[in-house]
């Protein structure tokens, strides 16, 4: 009997020379097991696992070029451009170049011509794994010495390309950081969570400001293409192209030409302005010091100083003060005065002798002038911004009912503005005292709120808020940059309160411009203006250094626009250091309105 492929060879035959030549024997069924082992192999590869070898070999010819979606641009109110996008070119690698030979000389000559350590690209290429299809970045914003030594050296830079790449810009820099944001690369904590969502390593997101809240609108869809390529990796041709989807451009309330002056009006401070239609909630300027660099951050490689400066300065640039919170000082007498009147316990025509000082409960209470105003009534004592008034006011009223029309104005909640980050403040209460301190409640806690001072924190938009309240008649707005449709709406809620009392408080306010602390602000360069000063007591480590806050509304008599201005640490009071601040933009934003033949007859009052 023959063998399987050996005609000549049959088992007899390999029996019979058992005897005389085992060596051979052994060689011959060896041969055959090697044998069978190669066709049983060769009959797996191709019946079981020729589909997929067939896979491989086509992705080794045709590879996958990503096209990132271009971001959808930031216009202010006016159409003018607030955040963009340039196309800088980028050096781009396949991944799986660092697994050849050539690599020895690929990645030293990029890394000399890029200077990038060596190391770091290789890191850049082993987070993305060597089997990816696509192109991984490893450069971004090339200049023309670097783009021609890449060309130059291609022949030497195999799975090395070049590419325009979209990235996002801000032509306005730190002067609108805060209400923009930035965008950046993810971290690998945000693309575990964010891949579900088809965000790539390498990819931006908006981290802070518009870009992170409207990140999905911004963003748009990634294309790409399908190409075929050559033994080097080189494209031949395209065979398939999915168009990247551009992001939504997004018009905001903002007003470029007011945030530069309330960012002027700062005047180096540390602090805040917000300026706000009171009738609807809309965000005209939004400013915060100190301020930051936002392009910094759409660089591959941002200096470690700028980095370090922004990320870790003693100043916190990336904290947006006017979301921050902090004690209102006398600006809260609005809401004092409103608890008053409407808690029956008196009336518009109450009349209440001030004094240097009372002392309540063993505890000394000054006026801070030291020597009391007489006998006045609710406007001149807002007027005048008197403390022992109101101290009297809380003692008669009680903590409860200041911290529940602190409540009703909104304060110890976010405003619900469309950027992260606010904070609710705090209206503290004989609860909260009890969890922080395992103390009771005192009438000192009451009087200390009924200035603005003590634990009771707010920050600036929820002051601007709240003198929104006696602006438009009564009601708390929803401050707002935009809605999801492009379109400014109305946001606001009714606070319940007699007709006396508001045209009390808009009386009031009105007087603090016409004979009180804020007779800076009585200019013929501006419609009649309401308003209210505030100086809180703070500390800086030993050194005490107050708060100055201003907030104020115009033309009085029909507002249209609400600012607050706050300068942290700043030392004088509030009618010296912020009220200049309130009278600058307003008069900026009043110049604005006017005709053009108007205009040069109030830069002539401006002279006089």
């Amino acid at each position: 009997m023959a063998l399987l492929g050996f005609p000549n060879l049959s088992v007899n035959k390999i029996t019979r020379t058992v005897g005389k030549k085992p060596q051979t024997v052994f060689f011959l069924i060896f041969i055959l097991l090697i044998m069978g082992i190669i066709a049983s192999r060769l009959a797996f590869l191709q019946l079981l696992e020729g589909s997929n070898y067939r896979k491989r070999a086509e992705a080794n010819r045709v590879r996958t070029i990503l096209k990132q979606p271009e971001r959808g641009n930031i216009f202010d109110r006016n159409g003018k451009l607030l955040a963009t996008t340039r196309y800088p070119h980028s050096v781009y690698v396949w991944p799986m170049a660092h697994t050849r030979p050539t690599w020895s000389k690929v990645g030293p000559l990029l890394s000399q011509i890029l200077k990038i350590p060596q190391k770091e690209i290789e890191e850049v290429l082993q987070e993305n794994g060597y089997n990816v299809e696509t192109l991984v970045r490893i450069a971004r914003n090339l200049n023309l010495e670097q783009i021609t030594a890449l060309k130059e050296y291609e022949n030497e830079l195999q799975d090395v390309e070049i590419h325009a790449e979209a990235v996002r810009y801000y032509p306005h820099g730190k002067d609108i950081a805060h209400v923009i944001g930035y965008t950046r690369e993810l971290t690998a904590e945000q693309l575990a969570k964010k891949k579900k969502d088809g965000y790539r390593l390498g990819d931006v997101i908006g981290q802070q400001g518009i870009e992170k809240t409207y990140e999905k609108i911004l963003r748009g869809e990634w294309g790409g293409q399908q190409v075929e390529v050559d033994y080097r990796g080189r494209p031949i041709r395209v065979l398939g192209e999915k168009q990247a989807k551009s992001g939504r451009n997004i018009k905001l309330t903002l007003n470029l030409d007011i945030q530069r002056s309330a960012d002027k009006a700062l005047n180096g401070y540390n602090g805040a302005i917000v300026v706000m239609n009171p009738t609807n909630g809309a965000i005209l300027a939004l400013v915060s010091h100190p301020t930051f660099e936002p392009n910094i951050f759409s660089e591959q490689r941002p200096s470690p100083k700028a980095l370090q400066n922004i990320l870790s300065g003693k100043s916190h640039p990336l904290v947006n003060r006017a979301l921050s919170s902090f004690p209102p000082a006398s600006t809260f007498k609005i809401v004092t005065t409103v608890a008053a009147l409407e808690s029956g316990k008196f009336s518009p025509k109450t009349i209440l002798q001030t004094y240097p000082s009372l002392t309540i409960d063993g505890t000394n209470f000054r006026e801070w002038n030291r020597m009391g105003f007489g006998a006045i009534g609710f406007s001149k004592a807002i007027a005048m911004s008197s403390d022992t008034f109101f101290y009297q006011i809380a003692q008669i009223i009680g903590g409860q009912t200041l911290i529940d029309w602190a409540r009703n104005f909104g304060f110890g909640k976010p405003t619900g503005i469309d950027l992260s980050g606010e904070s609710k403040g705090l209206v503290p209460d004989k609860y909260w005292k009890r969890r922080k301190w395992k103390m009771s409640w005192t009438v000192g806690d009451s009087i200390n709120i009924s200035i603005g001072q003590g634990a009771l924190l707010t920050t600036p938009l929820q002051v601007a808020v709240m003198f929104s309240v006696p602006a438009n008649g009564g009601n708390i707005v929803q401050p707002h940059l935009i809605d999801i449709n492009n379109k400014v709406t109305n946001h606001y809620q009714e606070i319940k309160m007699k007709r006396t009392t508001l045209k009390i408080l808009q009386d009031s306010l009105r007087m603090v411009i016409t004979e009180g602390t804020g007779k800076g602000l009585n200019r013929p360069t501006v419609p009649p203006i309401a308003g209210k000063s505030g100086t809180a007591e703070a500390w800086k480590g030993k050194v005490k250094q107050n708060h100055a806050w201003f907030g104020a509304y115009a033309p009085a008599d029909k507002p249209e626009i609400v600012v607050v201005a706050f300068a942290e640490h700043a030392g004088g009071s509030g009618s010296n250091v912020a009220g200049p601040m309130i009278l600058q933009i307003m008069e900026d934003y009043f110049r604005q309105k006017l005709p053009g033949k108007d205009k040069s007859l109030l830069e002539t009052s401006d002279n006089s």
